[in-house]
């Protein structure tokens, strides 16, 4: 009777080794070659599961479950992986994350999980780098007036993702209140040479931008298709869910639109559903999954006068390419704690 193989210890990496092991620009090519190895089909992936209790239970926020399949990708090791996550909207008025829960990455040879990792540095990481990636794809070349739409977490990594992405020169910053945008600027500030400024309003910060970011827990539109110039590129970020919209049906009807995956969007854009029950747009008006920009499928930006929009969802894939591409880097770095279980 042969002996059975020890199971390998499980990588922990907390949050602080996830920032440190993977700076969001270092992301953006993760993100590309993933989004290319999604529009070849190298990639199998399931639309996200959302369990969301009744309110009668006295549940806050939901649970999501986001697996992936990756093949096909540069480590040359296919894995398994899922993201298990709260979404709590709240917790951004108690200086908490809005995303909490793990990171799962097993070996797509044996099954053998390989780490746990916090998903709330995860989820801001990948997520910003998709917009740096979108934007890079899509904004004009002489885009240097950035328009950033929230001030709560994902605002700094978004921050970041765009001045590795464009030259900019000027951030106008809107959130709920002044003072919160001016919070934010006063912490970012020094770690740029460009100039951060706190907006009176979301009209006032977009009016003059030629890239918008929206990271914000809206359920009414923030964006109006009249405030945006033309030339302007737009990344919706912050609604994830059919209940959440932060762009009005008019900006939807106006833009150039481009998504992460096509079948997510139609399933659960609250963007791009309440824009079509209101009848401006329907599914032939998606040009483009970004996975189909980075193989050269679509040209992506055709017009520099026309106004163009990503919508990002977000997805399992994104989470277990970044898994696997830290997993690599905290291995060769020896960082992180080795556990058996």
């Amino acid at each position: 009777m042969s002996a059975t193989s020890p199971t390998p210890p499980v990588l922990l990496l907390d949050a602080s080794q996830i920032a440190a092991l993977m700076p969001v620009a270092d992301a953006i090519p993760v993100m590309s070659e993933m989004f290319g190895a999604l529009a070849r089909e190298q990639i199998h992936l399931p639309l996200r599961q959302i369990v969301r209790p009744p309110e009668a239970l006295g549940a806050k926020g939901m649970l999501g479950m986001m697996p992936a399949f990756l093949g096909g990708m540069s480590s040359g090791m296919p894995v398994y992986g899922a993201k298990v996550g709260t979404f709590f909207p709240g917790n951004s008025a108690q200086g908490k994350d809005p995303h909490q829960g793990c990171v799962l990455l097993m070996s797509g040879l044996t099954g053998e999980l390989l780490a746990v990792m916090n998903a709330a540095e995860i989820t801001g990481i990948r997520t910003a780098a998709v917009t740096g990636l979108a934007t890079r794809r899509l904004a004009r070349h002489d885009a240097t007036r950035l328009a950033l739409i929230g001030a709560g977490h994902q605002a700094h990594w978004h921050l970041a993702a765009l001045a590795a992405t464009r030259e900019l020169h000027q951030v106008q910053v809107a959130s709920r209140s002044l003072a919160s945008a001016q919070a934010f600027v006063d912490t970012e500030q020094p770690n740029y040479g460009f100039r951060l400024e706190a907006a009176q309003s979301v009209e006032a910060a977009v009016r003059d931008a030629d890239i918008v970011v929206t990271v914000t827990n809206a359920t009414d539109p923030v964006l109006q298709a009249g405030w945006i110039a033309p030339g302007t590129h737009v990344n919706l970020v912050g609604s994830s869910t059919p209940r959440h919209r932060e762009a009005d049906t008019a900006l939807m009807a106006r833009a150039q639109l481009f998504v992460d995956r096509r079948e997510s969007t139609i399933n659960e854009s609250g963007d791009y559903l309440a824009a079509a029950a209101e009848g401006g747009i329907g599914p032939d008006d998606l040009l483009a999954e970004l996975g189909e920009l980075v193989i050269g499928k679509h040209p992506g930006r055709t017009d520099a006068q026309a106004v163009t929009l990503f919508k990002s969802l977000g997805m399992g894939a994104q989470d277990v390419a970044l898994a696997a591409a830290l997993y690599q880097r905290a291995q060769a770095a020896g960082i992180g704690t080795s556990v058996a279980i």
